[in-house]
C-alpha cells in the first residue's frame, strides 16, 4: 500500500527539516553558476506558495527545466543552511517535478531565505587531527604521556607487552 504524504506549506518551514514534500510556483530563476571548478552548475529558484517563498536549489540538468511561472512538487526534500540563509533542496534522495496543477500566487513579502539562521556547529568524528579537546581520536602511547599500561616509559617501549 502507498503511504500517504503531507504537503507542508512554505511558510512552515523550519531550519535542517528533512522528508519535505511541497507544491509551489516559481517565482525568479537566478543565472546558473558554475562551481567544484566547473564540474557542476548551480541556480536558485524563488518559490512560494500562498504562505511564503524559500530559494530552491537546482543542480546541473534540473536547471533546464524549470521557467519563471511554472508549479512544481518537492519530493522529500530537505531545509538546509547555507551562508544563514535557509535554502531548499531535493538532495540525493528527493526529486522536484514540474506539474499543471493551478497554484495560487506566491506572498513574496514573507522570503523565509531573507531570515538570518544560526547554522549548527560541524561536529568532529574523529581521525588523527586536533588535539583531545576537539574529539580527534589518538590511538595511546601516540603523542601522550601515557601507554598501553601506565607510563609508557615502564615496559612498552622495551616490547614486554
Amino acid at each position: 500500500m502507498a503511504e500517504e504524504v503531507a504537503y507542508v506549506k512554505v511558510g512552515d518551514l523550519k531550519p535542517y527539516l528533512g522528508k519535505v514534500y511541497l507544491k509551489a510556483k516559481i517565482v525568479e530563476m537566478g543565472e546558473p553558476r558554475e562551481v567544484s571548478g566547473g564540474e557542476h552548475r548551480i541556480s536558485e529558484a524563488l518559490i512560494g506558495d500562498e504562505t511564503g517563498c524559500i530559494y530552491l536549489s537546482l543542480w546541473d540538468d534540473t536547471i533546464d527545466q524549470f521557467k519563471i511561472g511554472d508549479a512544481v512538487h518537492v519530493e522529500n526534500g530537505y531545509v538546509s543552511v547555507f551562508k544563514e540563509s535557509m535554502r531548499l533542496t531535493a538532495g540525493k534522495y528527493g526529486t522536484i517535478t514540474k506539474t499543471e496543477e493551478e497554484l495560487p500566487e506566491a506572498k513574496t513579502d514573507n522570503n523565509l531565505s531573507n531570515q538570518q539562521v544560526e547554522q549548527r556547529p560541524r561536529t568532529s568524528f574523529g581521525g588523527f587531527g586536533g588535539d583531545r579537546s576537539s574529539g580527534g581520536y589518538r590511538p595511546r602511547g601516540y603523542g601522550g604521556e601515557r601507554g598501553r599500561r601506565g607510563d609508557w616509559k615502564s615496559g612498552y617501549k622495551k616490547g614486554r607487552f
